[in-house]
């Protein structure tokens, strides 16, 4: 029993010696983290972004309705059908409210996807004001609308995209790097006339045909493709610099594997979760694109379900490009300062 117990502290020591506990403590604390920003059950509570269209005609009584229900609408007035498509495009607004020329007297509901929860709260919300001010049917909605109309593996291609392009930077990339750190392999490859820069494109490429491979099998198996392929490649092939860049300078960071594998996963979760569900919270939305991860995503969600183009993000494709080279630049002066070797 004495053996076991020493044992079992030897082993319990490694683990925090090693990063193992952090690993496990961060799990849970990142998961509450998360269901806390997830909306809850109350969402129709949130005010409710609407657009409305300075060149519609609405009814006189469900217009004054609506502007009056400050509680639970912002109503912005929009010049034309464009200036709506755009913000909403953009989650500026949650919805585009027109009249139903098929039916008197009642609206039309654009949405950016009709299958989400965001999607029935605004239909709950109408119909409550509704009832509260005519208190007897018809609904003043009646027709639905989306942006996105796809088959399910379209809609979830961009997530297992982005999952599979942050796996090889924040868990792949690192542990190769701390492993060959910690077997002494890197100093011995840097007593050969190998220059440090040649190390690093050597990794970075790798990162690169890792993503880019794993991507090309996605769409094989799955059998979609973008309609603007120039501009969806581009932003895989940044997006991959990017995050292999990343993970080498994360590689960095770390002695051994086990501390760049606990290392990877605390980067890897919040970068994965807030930008793969910002459209089914509000938080989320807010939260999302402050991560370097929605600069990949949202481009990607963009060209494959919206058939969006490189030209309307060029944003996201400049900041995730001298985001790389930042981290390639951090990795390369850590490596000439021989960093935990």
């Amino acid at each position: 029993m004495k053996n076991i117990l020493v044992l079992t502290l030897n082993d319990l020591a490694i683990a925090v010696k090693n990063k193992t506990l952090v690993l496990v403590l961060f799990i849970p604390i990142f998961v509450f983290i998360a269901l806390n920003l997830v909306d809850k059950a109350d969402v129709e509570a949130n005010i409710i972004k609407i657009g409305m269209l300075q060149d519609q005609t609405y009814p006189a009584e469900i217009a004054q309705s609506i502007e009056a229900a400050d509680q639970v609408f912002a109503v912005t007035w929009l010049a034309n059908q464009e200036q709506a498509l755009r913000l909403l495009k953009d989650h500026k607004i949650d919805g585009i409210v027109t009249n139903n020329e098929q039916q008197p007297n009642s609206l039309a509901l654009l949405v950016l996807k009709k299958e989400s929860l965001h999607t029935i709260a605004i239909v709950q919300s109408f119909s409550a004001l509704q009832k509260a001010v005519e208190g007897h049917p018809p609904s003043w909605v009646s027709k639905i609308s989306s942006l996105q109309h796809s088959s399910m593996q379209r809609e979830t291609l961009p997530t297992w995209i982005l999952m599979v392009i942050l796996l090889v930077g924040f868990i792949i990339l690192p542990a190769q790097i701390a492993e060959e750190k910690e077997k002494k392999l890197l100093l011995g490859l840097l007593q050969t006339p190998i220059h440090e820069a040649q190390w690093l494109a050597a990794k970075l490429i790798t990162g690169m045909v890792l993503a880019v491979t794993a991507t090309l099998l996605l769409h094989l198996l799955s059998n979609v493709w973008p309609q603007h392929v120039l501009s969806y490649l581009a932003f895989i092939l940044v997006g991959s610099f990017c995050f292999s860049a990343y993970g080498v300078f994360l590689g960095f960071l770390c002695r051994n594997q086990a501390s760049a594998r606990t290392l990877g996963v605390i980067v890897y979760f919040p970068h994965l979760l807030p930008s793969a569900m910002a459209d089914v919270s509000q938080k989320l939305t807010a939260v999302a694109p402050l991560l370097p991860s929605f600069q990949l995503f949202e481009p990607l969600q963009s060209i494959l379900l919206e058939d969006g183009s490189m030209a309307s993000r060029s944003f996201a494709l400049i900041y995730l490009l001298l985001l790389g080279v930042v981290m390639f630049y951090l990795a390369y002066r850590l490596m000439k300062r021989r960093w935990l070797m």
